[in-house]
């Protein structure tokens, strides 16, 4: 049994949003945007966008040998802006940088570096190796969820609501698809949906559940609570677009489109597993360590969660009927 133990979970998620004020506000993945754009052959201006809430300087451009940068020229001769492109300290401020190169006649090139991956050898071809976008792509997924708190607390919610191993597979496995689908549709255009509405959405999906789960100890079986796997893959395409939203900040290149998508997502689901195994050892630390809490721990924990997320919907309520310009 699954969720006669949940007594322990619910608590640490009590204590997680109460000592994680930050996280609980809002998440971000901060990226800095660096736009090179050549004027007349091995001639280029640099142009960089930045904001994350730490306020601080984008990375530090390392160009190829060839090239000289005087902020904003930059002259990489009759070679031209070919060769290994990386910087300096990415990772410690921002998660990613987003590089996009304007050739003369020739189509607008994006690159996405990460910590984890922080150069790249440009060629004329444009064209990446897997290698380099599996390199970009998967932290950039995991970091994504793992900072996405919204997600993590639905996920923690849906754990609540089954009582088997077999049925949190199922129940796991259908929020997967469901929100793999939407990703893929959002990210290749082939669905628009504004990312506001569909952040306060997500944010009223852990109100419900939240909800159900106390339905559920109120000993009043609600249909959520017997198919839980069909209600995480409804919520679970309402997720995805939230993960596309975040997917088209970042950008992908268009030389290779389904590959950044299908590692983006790779790292969605690695740091989503990472947290379901993370739950599941804290239930087994529990049950070896013969630890009691007192009862209303548990429905105290469901509580704050769904106050949290209240707090969320609203807030991001107001903000779509209030333009934050105003407030």
């Amino acid at each position: 049994m699954i969720r006669s133990h949940m007594r322990p979970i619910t608590a640490v998620a009590l204590v997680f949003m109460l000592f994680a004020p930050q996280w609980c506000l809002s998440h971000e993945t901060p990226i800095a945007l660096l736009e090179i754009r050549e004027t007349r052959p091995g001639i280029y201006l640099t142009y960089w966008t930045y904001s994350s809430s730490t306020n601080m300087q984008p990375p530090t451009a390392v160009y190829p040998e060839q090239c000289q940068h005087d902020e904003p020229r930059l002259e990489c001769g009759e070679t031209g802006l070919f060769g290994r492109l990386s910087f300096e300290r990415l990772g410690l401020s921002y998660s990613a940088v987003v590089v996009r190169i304007t050739r003369l006649n020739q189509s607008t090139q994006s690159i996405t570096l990460t910590g984890a991956e922080p150069s790249v050898v440009l060629t004329p071809d444009g064209r990446l190796p897997l290698s380099q976008v599996f390199a970009s792509y998967v932290p950039l997924g995991f970091e994504h969820i793992l900072l996405g708190i919204d997600h993590l607390l639905f996920v923690l919610g849906l754990m609540l609501l089954v009582n088997q191993v077999s049925t949190l597979i199922k129940t796991i496995t259908a929020f997967t698809i469901a929100h793999s689908i939407t990703l893929a549709a959002a990210t290749l255009g082939w669905v628009g949906v504004p990312e506001a509405p569909v952040n306060a959405a997500i944010a009223l999906s852990i109100v419900i559940v939240a909800v159900e789960v106390i339905q559920e100890r109120r000993g009043e079986p609600s249909w959520t609570g017997r198919y839980p796997w069909a209600v995480a893959f409804g919520f679970g395409l309402l997720h995805g677009f939230g993960f596309a939203s975040a997917l088209t900040d970042i950008g992908l290149p268009p030389e290779n489109v389904p590959a950044a998508l299908l590692f983006f997502n790779v790292g969605v689901e690695i740091g989503q597993v990472c947290f379901v195994l993370l739950v599941l050892a804290l239930l087994w630390s529990h049950r070896r360590l013969q630890a009691e809490l007192p009862r209303w721990s548990e429905t105290f924990g469901v509580y704050a969660m769904g106050t949290v997320a209240s707090f969320w919907f609203i807030n991001r309520l107001a903000n779509i009927i209030i333009p934050r310009t105003v407030l």
